[in-house]
């Protein structure tokens, strides 16, 4: 596993790179669309996004599907979002394994439908064995609620005198994750233009690089991708040390 004070030998591409996927229902109202088509076109983007990570080697791409807090949307953007995660998860699972891509859906299962559940499990088990990428798709995620049942769960383990309070460390705390297993996210990207990550991978982003871009999602492509990567390229992670100490 890629740690800060042990980064992996192709630490020019990044490992781990995860993607806010922001400005849909701006992609669809600027041409005058109900906002489920931004949402429809949207992906395609994540088709292409998919494919190119495959292709230059990004072992992990984690995409923000549907945060904690998207339930507060309009009812009827949120029923059209479910219904074309539904189908997303039926109609891409085999296309997946196809190409040796693993999926992993993180994010507090409960609140959603049994039929999306079941599907969740489906292409989860279709694809355990694929190793070629880790896609890992967010679904009523959020950063604070992560942290917090990881810590929870740590917390049940001392009351019940299976672990000291002393032996909680940040490696425990990363175990209880729902990324566990994955690395650290090396390049965060965000779409549309805005400037935060809203609750997203808080704990994973410790140390990331962030790249920003005014480009809509569903206009978001493989060149836009490949910029994003170039940058984070040439950028200098230190984690803490100096230019001269990363240099030597």
């Amino acid at each position: 596993m890629t740690t800060p004070n042990n980064p992996s030998p192709s630490a020019a591409l990044p490992e781990h790179i995860a993607i806010i996927m922001d400005g849909n229902n701006r992609w669809a109202k600027s041409r005058f669309l109900p906002k489920l088509s931004g949402h429809r076109a949207a992906t395609n983007a994540v088709r292409e996004v998919i494919r190119y990570s495959r292709e230059q080697g990004v072992r992990y791409l984690t995409l923000f599907a549907f945060s904690s807090e998207n339930w507060n949307r309009p009812e009827d953007e949120v029923k059209g979002l479910m219904s074309l995660l539904h189908l997303s998860l039926k109609q891409e699972a085999r296309k997946l394994k196809k190409y040796n891509i693993r999926l992993k859906v993180v994010g507090e299962r409960s609140r959603l439908s049994n039929n999306i559940q079941q599907a969740i499990d489906e292409a989860e088990t279709l694809t355990a064995q694929c190793q070629a990428m880790t896609l890992c798709i967010a679904v009523n995620y959020g950063g604070q609620w992560d942290i917090m049942q990881a810590c929870r769960q740590l917390a049940i383990k001392v009351k019940m005198g299976e672990m000291k309070v002393d032996d909680i460390s940040e490696q425990q705390i990363e175990l209880g994750l729902c990324t566990q297993g994955m690395p650290p996210v090396d390049l965060m990207i965000r779409t549309s233009g805005e400037q935060r990550i809203s609750n997203f991978l808080l704990w994973q982003c410790a140390y990331s690089e962030f790249y920003f871009t005014d480009t809509l999602w569903p206009d978001f492509g493989p060149a836009d991708l490949g910029k994003a990567i170039q940058i984070f390229r040439q950028r200098e992670r230190r984690f803490g040390k100096t230019s001269e100490q990363v240099v030597s």
